[in-house]
């Protein structure tokens, strides 16, 4: 059996490769290993001090007293550590109280934007309704249209919703049911949903699978890497959400960190308000750090299956 045949297809392949910037002859070259080496070098540093510089200096002034930070603001620790900035900031501006309302606000908003998108997007790929077109791009539409616009007429459906004589003005409704509506949260989800094999939407109609078993089955067990997406999206969003908290929850017992810590600033210490905000930061940063790998296999949008 002749050889040549394979060499010709391996020179193809190495043919049809996409050029690379840098030839593999000139990477022999001292000058230019070391000079594209310490290139890569220096914006690692810079991508680290710049992205992880006010996290970083964030967690060392919460454990430095405040007439240091003060002071020299940079300096390690001139004068040792303050660790009772945590533990005071904990009790003291009653940190537990608002981390729970933080944490119900996140997860009735992650359950109410989960069932809407998943839905959604399931109606539109796989039922595939008669203006499904038209649904689709009024949500697109509505993707181009300025948050802020929205606020003066959202605040009037929620001080007098339509068809219900009760206000949901303090109340977490007031801010479950508008981050339900995520036209984005369709779009994603629909547009992972069309990936999915139609072979098993057809085989699992065949053998007598309704619409419903079809999603419950099927459809959200194979779409766990999206599903991990948005559910980050949502928490991260409704953590750090401020001005859609402070409309329409006045109520001081049930506002969430993002609304309290400014609201408390003025009269705090510095070293008890930047304890605050590190636990404050703590959570999402945890939650990233263990759901990382679903996270960047999800946002590939890549297929459901394997193999």
């Amino acid at each position: 059996m002749s050889v040549f045949p394979l060499g010709r297809r391996r020179q193809r392949l190495h043919d049809a490769s996409p050029p690379a910037l840098v030839l593999e002859d000139d990477w022999s070259r001292p000058s230019v290993r070391w000079g594209l080496g310490t290139a890569h070098t220096v914006l690692l540093v810079l991508l680290v001090i710049i992205g992880l510089g006010p996290i970083l200096w964030l967690a060392k002034s919460a454990i430095t007293p405040t007439q240091d930070t003060l002071a020299t603001p940079l300096a390690l620790f001139p004068h040792g550590f303050a660790w009772s900035n945590l533990t005071d900031a904990w009790n003291t501006i009653d940190i537990g109280l608002y981390m729970w309302n933080t944490i119900v606000l996140a997860f009735g908003s992650l359950i109410a934007q989960i069932v809407v998108a998943t839905t959604g997007a399931y109606a539109l790929s796989a039922l595939r309704p008669k203006f499904g077109g038209v649904i689709m791009a009024l949500l697109l539409t509505t993707l181009f249209v300025p948050p802020v616009v929205l606020l003066v007429p959202l605040y009037v459906e929620i001080v007098h919703p339509p068809l219900i004589d009760h206000s949901f003005v303090n109340n977490y409704f007031a801010i479950w049911l508008p981050e339900a509506a995520s036209a984005f949260n369709v779009v994603l989800m629909k547009r992972f949903f069309d990936n999915l094999p139609r072979e098993i939407f057809e085989a699992a109609r065949i053998d007598g699978c309704g619409s419903f078993r079809l999603f419950f089955s099927i459809v959200l067990p194979m779409s766990r890497p999206i599903l991990g997406v948005v559910s980050i999206f949502a928490v991260l969003a409704s953590w750090k959400d401020y001005l859609w908290p402070l409309l329409v929850l006045g109520n001081t017992n049930l506002q969430p960190l993002s609304v309290r810590l400014y609201a408390i600033e003025d009269f705090t210490p510095l070293g008890y308000f930047l304890a605050a905000m590190l636990i404050t930061c703590i959570v999402p940063i945890i939650g990233f750090l263990v759901f990382q790998r679903g996270f960047l296999r999800g946002t590939g949008l890549s297929g459901a299956l394997k193999g």
